[in-house]
């Protein structure tokens, strides 16, 4: 008679959890690595409790599933801070390119605007090939310069709110 009231408790408990985790639910996400860790070592603790104390099961499985579930819990979040630590190295790795690509885009203008301000200088008669580099600038960078690496810099490399945001260089569209 115990055996059946336990197990009935046990199956309404497990039914009970079951749904309403799934109806408080908004929106499904995977877990996490310490749930799964806990979830993977509480089974394998309760088995091998179970297994191991032969003369109460029940209470070597609780035991087991108690010890491996905080122990599964522990390596989840090991996993869980060496995936985190990696994100933030790629994440600093993308913010250095960047700053790095406007660092030298900004190099570019200085060195575009230093042209531009000596063609100013210069006399109504220079070589008309001065004018043509002023008027072929593009978004702060000689066209030559360009035509020379055969390729444009992206200035949106690492904001994941722009497209492309993992290239140094821009896509051509076509």
């Amino acid at each position: 008679m115990k055996k059946v009231i336990s197990l009935a408790l046990s199956l309404v408990l497990i039914v009970a959890v079951a749904f309403s985790a799934s109806a408080q639910t908004k929106e499904r996400t995977g877990w996490s690595p310490q749930a799964k860790g806990a979830v993977i070592g509480g089974a394998t603790g309760a088995a091998a409790g179970a297994i191991i104390h032969k003369r109460n099961r029940v209470v070597g499985g609780a035991v087991g599933a108690a010890v491996g579930a905080g122990a599964g819990y522990g390596v989840g979040k090991i996993i869980d801070n060496k995936q985190k630590k990696k994100e933030a190295e790629r994440i600093a790795a993308a913010n250095r390119a960047a700053a790095a690509n406007r660092a030298a885009n900004a190099r570019m203008a200085s060195t575009s605007t230093r042209r531009s301000t000596s063609a100013k200088a210069a006399p109504a008669t220079s070589n008309a090939l001065v004018a043509n580099e002023n008027a072929m600038a593009y978004n702060g960078t000689s066209m030559a310069y360009l035509a020379e690496n055969m390729f444009l810099p992206n200035p949106d490399f690492g904001d994941r709110d722009k497209p492309y945001h993992t290239s140094e260089y821009r896509r051509k569209s076509w």
